[in-house]
């Protein structure tokens, strides 16, 4: 007998989670809670209500965690300008501290004994669902079903279904979906189908929330993003949550074309895989906050600030948000942000986010020594000379021993 009383179950209400609840009760001979959170997916959750119910649960939780989601977990985020590899901008490795917590929180309020999710034993969402889990409640237990039950291709499940008379709607389910999908209001991904082979291009047909760029208008769209202290507050003028802010630049983004991402990356767990994304928001948030910093942070601090980004972009890929080296960076991340303050205004075009116009009270950038018509004595060139003579010292000191410099 097991001594798993009650669980806290991550659940969509889809195929996998929804033969989980049944196996959870067999398996474990317990009750299960259900917890579903809208971050944003763009569909509807409440429906899943009506399923876990149809499953026997008592206990059901549906949560609207938009706004927490974006202001306190994408805005700190993207405080740092954080891209993994170059290229991902981290939209489902954001997402998972959220979910981590509350059902932590939720096992907590119900007396669970332990949690469980519907993550594979392949992914990085199994490492990051549980190290937050750990980080937050150090005794848990944790039920990875996909790691126990030998239910695994959709055929079985799909049988397990019908064997234990779980409501599904078969008529959808029989035909497989070509591609394994997640979204949240940072942006939506796509893998496996014809995405396993790095060689073959994503169809068309393939893409939800943005146009090709081919396909986007003639006309040029210009925005307007209001900053304060690093995160956008407005947009062409009207003050905005950061879920709207959000929710208002993927539209305006996939519109025009812009966010689509196709990338061959690194998983924690240690293969490559290819994924699909689409990052709207996102990709133009990232190129307005490098906008204003450029003339709202010092030099130093902007540099040291890219130094530690990757480092930082690492720690949030491979799950450890709830670390105290996370906690440790975004303290320094944010004191950099005091001052980054103001307006940018962006060129949306055929896929493209350009940079036209920046402006702001604290800007650093002083035209009266920048300028190349006369400064009236703002800076003094000839102090360029010792500068460049001290900084070669090193140089013609090695010279001058005889190191070639070649």
């Amino acid at each position: 007998m097991s001594d798993v009383k009650k669980v806290v179950l991550a659940y969509s209400g889809g195929l996998d989670t929804s033969v989980i609840v049944k196996w959870l009760q067999e398996t474990y001979g317990c009750e299960v809670v259900t917890f579903t959170a809208d971050i944003g997916q763009g569909e509807e959750v409440e429906p899943a209500r009506a399923k876990a119910q149809a499953l026997g649960v008592k206990e059901i939780y549906i949560e609207d965690l938009r706004e927490e989601f974006v202001r306190d977990y994408v805005y700190p985020m993207f405080r740092a300008n954080t891209v993994y590899e170059g290229e991902y901008l981290l939209g489902t490795s954001i997402a998972r501290p959220l979910i981590a917590k509350r059902l932590i929180e939720i096992a907590n309020e119900t007396g669970a004994d332990a949690i469980s999710h519907g993550a594979t034993g392949k992914g990085n969402d199994q490492v990051r669902f549980e190290l937050g889990a750990y980080a937050l409640k150090p005794g848990v237990k944790v039920i990875a079903p996909w790691r126990e039950w030998d239910l695994n291709s959709r055929e079985k499940l799909m049988n397990y279904c019908e064997e234990h008379e779980i409501p599904v709607d078969f008529s959808k389910s029989k035909k497989k979906s070509p591609y394994s999908m997640d979204a949240n209001l940072l942006h939506i991904s796509y893998e496996g189908g014809v995405l396993e082979d790095p060689w073959t291009e994503a169809e068309e047909e393939m893409w939800r929330w943005s146009v090709s760029p081919e396909a986007a208008p003639d006309a040029s769209t210009y925005i307007d993003l209001t900053f304060e202290k690093g995160d956008i507050v407005a947009i062409d003028g009207e003050s905005l949550k950061p879920h709207e802010v959000l929710s208002r630049l993927n539209q305006v983004g996939g519109d025009n074309g812009i966010g689509r991402l196709d990338i061959v990356e690194n998983r924690y767990v240690g293969m490559k895989s290819r994924g699909c994304y689409e990052t709207p928001g996102g990709t133009i948030m990232l190129r307005a906050r490098r906008a204003i910093e450029s003339i709202t942070l010092d030099r130093e601090a902007a540099h040291l600030k890219d130094d530690l980004m990757p480092k930082y972009a690492e720690v949030i890929y491979n799950g450890y948000w709830w670390s105290p080296e996370r906690r440790m960076l975004q303290a320094a991340i944010d004191e950099t942000q005091t001052f980054v303050n103001g307006i940018v205004r962006l060129k949306l075009y055929k896929g493209n986010v350009i940079v036209v116009g920046r402006q702001s009270e604290q800007s650093l950038f002083d035209e009266s020594i920048a300028t190349f018509e006369d400064d009236a004595g703002a800076y003094d060139q000839k102090d360029a000379e010792g500068f460049i003579k001290l900084n070669a010292l090193r140089l013609r000191i090695a010279a001058g021993k005889g190191r070639s410099a070649d």
